[in-house]
């Protein structure tokens, strides 16, 4: 029999239904459905966490802020960025993540770093990456300073993906959004053997990407592996391996006009600067990781973890930047014209390799000195961290207007540069942490990692200009109150190392194509918490104050250019309020808040002085709730709000773009067709079609202004075989 798309009243619904009915018609027939049944799962409630500490631990007794966003939420919103999972924690917003590009973050008011912020397994990752999100069973949070674990980092946290592990499982699944998006997933898992003491899960995704941006749509085909091996009672193995090749055209921000005026009445739509015959931005990523664990006895376990990260990024962008007297300013700015007017540049650097190679190797075990317990852990790790890339092509070619339709330009004929060397970082570390308990009531928590930093950086011909050799301890301690086994009270202290920042081009110490890069620089964090289990739902609250150098352009008197110092220091001081889990019998929800205080202090320099960082607002919320809708079995209401105060958009605090709330809402139903389980879920996101700037970041030293996604509309379906 043949079949035919159905047809729709013209409706987001619509919209969002008729793509994927239409793809999948040929290959799949509805029949009446069966007995339905409720997901068996967690909810959006965590209860443990690796990125804390060395191991699985209960987030109830970690002495840190983390947020764990699990399997079911990133399903139920159908999320396939980073960005799309953290915006659940009002701790975190983007920091130049521009649509088609790699992601970063601000957390804490702090910007992560791809460098040294992101982990897989608890392993350093290549962090200019999308890491796909098909094979990963929840994304990790640590807020705040994460020296202890993984050595020379940010003050804002450390992001860790945790991949799934082997289940007998087999599901397909299909997606698509008001663009006519095409996404389809497998997830296939098995135990072998007698004894099931093999396991594989293989994970596939090809995605077409239809993005509201025009000229913006990409594709993306991923494919990962991860095995289970029992050796022995005593003895195991894990696996993983993923490959994701991507690429999509990359959708340049918007700069001030004028330096003084955020722009207004623009198409979020809109890609500035298109030239028809300008490439894709590729970007082809390889994780591999693996962890052997021995087990010495019932107390005591040794594990070895290995992991190689590469990423190699093609970058190719007809890139709107500044304004010069060809496009109608007086002189070169780093900023749009008043009018709205930009220059374009021919952007070409292919072959940007960045690679980790790391080796960690640890001893953790449980003894007794009298009445007093511990739980100790040891080890030792080192990571290689290497850049090559070429010196990058970025010639002039014309000149656009926010508000005018693009003008065709001829691209330029530039030969490309070689490619050379340009970063060879290596991290050795030693490390310890002993979890002390008094009684049923105290604990202390005593850690701290010895770091040792070289770093050699090279020239765009491959000439060394700079090596660095730090080495520093990073204490980190935690006393803990637990007046009841659903309760706890934290205070902790900790130290951090961070990579010192590199001095923008337009700064008197970037001459003759060498940028310096400042010294390494320390931070230091306390942070009190309250933590507490209560019928159904994970509550915690925790205030924190971090000190880290302030790194800025400092305007000479003397010099036209300014020079880029660390002088004085920036001071995060916030609360954040948490709550996941059950509500109630029908409702589940995620919810957070964040109040930050960012502010430069003892800078030297009137114009920053004072002044809230920028792209971090005052109060930030979140939240995403799922009710089960009552006498219809199998079908959930879901929904939620982001919120964000105003923020700067200028490091010197007289530009401001303005608070936003967005709603989403969405619905699950889960089903049986043809006596198979599926899940059908429909979402809108910005239901409201809400007009806003969601990132405001900096980029090099240059800021940019992003505008927030419109209405978007997205349908799946899961069938579990």
């Amino acid at each position: 029999m043949a079949l035919s798309c159905p047809r729709f009243a013209p409706s987001l619904l619509a919209l969002a239904l008729s793509p994927t009915f239409c793809w999948a018609a040929e290959s799949a027939m509805l029949l009446d459905a069966t007995t339905i049944e409720e997901q068996a799962d967690d909810g959006y409630r965590a209860r443990s966490a690796a990125v804390g500490g060395f191991a699985q631990a209960e987030l109830l007794d970690t002495p840190a802020s983390v947020a764990v966003i699990n399997r079911q939420l990133i399903d139920d919103q159908q999320a396939r960025l980073l960005s799309d999972v953290l915006k659940n924690d009002a701790s975190v917003g983007e920091a130049y993540a521009p649509i088609g590009y790699y992601e970063n973050f601000v957390v804490r008011g702090f910007s992560l770093n791809a460098a040294n912020s992101y982990r897989v397994n608890g392993r350093s990752v290549v962090g200019e990456q999308n890491v796909a999100l098909e094979n990963k069973q929840q994304v990790e949070l640590l807020k705040g300073l994460s020296g202890l674990q993984s050595g020379v980092t940010e003050p804002g946290g450390l992001i860790n993906y945790v991949t799934k592990r082997t289940e007998n499982v087999r599901s397909l699944s299909v997606a698509s959004n008001q663009d006519g998006e095409r996404y389809l997933a497998a997830d296939l898992g098995h135990w072998f053997g007698a004894e099931q003491q093999v396991g594989v899960r293989l994970n596939l995704a090809h995605e077409d990407i239809r993005s509201f941006v025009e000229h913006a749509d990409g594709k993306r085909d991923f494919i990962s592996l991860a095995l289970d091996w029992k050796i022995s009672p005593d003895a195991s193995l894990q696996l993983d391996a993923e490959y994701q090749s991507r690429e999509q055209p990359s959708v340049a921000g918007y700069q001030l006009l004028g330096g003084t005026q955020v722009p207004g009445g623009v198409d979020p739509d809109k890609r500035l600067g298109h030239q028809s015959w300008s490439k894709p931005v590729g970007i082809d990523s390889l994780n591999l990781g693996g962890r052997f664990e021995y087990r010495l006895d019932d107390n005591w376990k040794a594990a070895l973890d290995a992991s190689h990260s590469k990423v190699v990024i093609d970058d190719y962008s007809s890139f709107p930047y500044g304004c010069s007297p060809r496009s109608g300013c007086d002189t070169w700015y780093a900023h749009f014209s008043p009018q709205g007017d930009y220059d374009i540049s021919d952007y070409r650097s292919p072959d940007d390799t960045r690679q980790h190679d790391e080796l960690q190797a640890t001893l953790s075990g449980a003894f007794a000195t009298g009445n007093i317990g511990h739980e100790l852990t040891v080890g030792s790790s080192a990571l290689r961290r290497t850049v090559a890339r070429r010196k990058s092509v970025n010639e002039w070619i014309g000149t656009g207007n926010i508000y005018q339709d693009n003008v065709e330009f001829s691209p330029t004929d530039v030969p490309l540069n070689p490619s050379h060397r340009r970063l060879d970082s290596r991290q050795y570390g030693l490390f310890f942490s002993d979890r002390i308990s008094f009684d049923e009531h105290w604990q202390v928590l005593l850690g701290g990692r010895q770091v040792r930093l070289i770093e050699e950086a090279f020239t765009s011909s491959g000439v060394s200009d700079r090596r660095t050799r730090r080495s520093e301890f990073l204490p980190n301690a935690a006393l803990i109150y637990k007046p009841q086994a659903d309760t706890t009270l934290y205070l902790s202290y900790s130290k951090g190392l961070s990579l010192g920042g590199e001095a923008p081009w337009f700064t008197s110490n970037a001459r003759d194509g060498v940028n310096e890069t400042l010294a390494p620089t320390t931070s230091r964090q306390l942070e009190a918490g309250l933590k507490r289990d209560w019928r159904g739902l994970s509550l915690g609250a925790a205030l924190f104050r971090i000190d880290q150098a302030l790194q800025y352009s400092r305007p000479n008197v003397d010099d036209d250019l300014p020079t880029y110092v660390q002088q004085g220091k920036q001071r995060n001081i916030g609360l954040e309020l948490s709550a996941s889990g059950q509500a109630s019998r029908n409702l589940q929800v995620s919810a957070s808040t964040a109040v930050i205080r960012a502010r430069a202090i003892d800078s030297g320099t009137e114009t920053f002085e004072g002044h809230e960082a920028v792209n971090v607002p005052k109060v930030r919320a979140s939240l995403a709730a799922d009710y089960s809708i009552p006498g219809i079995q199998g079908l959930s209401l879901l929904g939620g709000l982001q919120y964000s105060a105003s923020k700067y958009a200028d490091p010197s605090g007289t530009v401001k773009v303005g608070d936003y709330t967005v709603f989403n809402l969405g619905s699950r139903y889960t089903t049986r067709i043809e006596g198979y389980e599926t899940v059908l879920r429909l979402g809108v996101d910005n239901l409201f079609d809400k007009r806003y700037w969601r990132d405001t970041g900096a980029y090099q030293g240059d800021g940019y202004l992003f505008p927030g996604d419109p209405r978007t509309a997205r349908l799946s379906a899961t069938v579990n075989f």
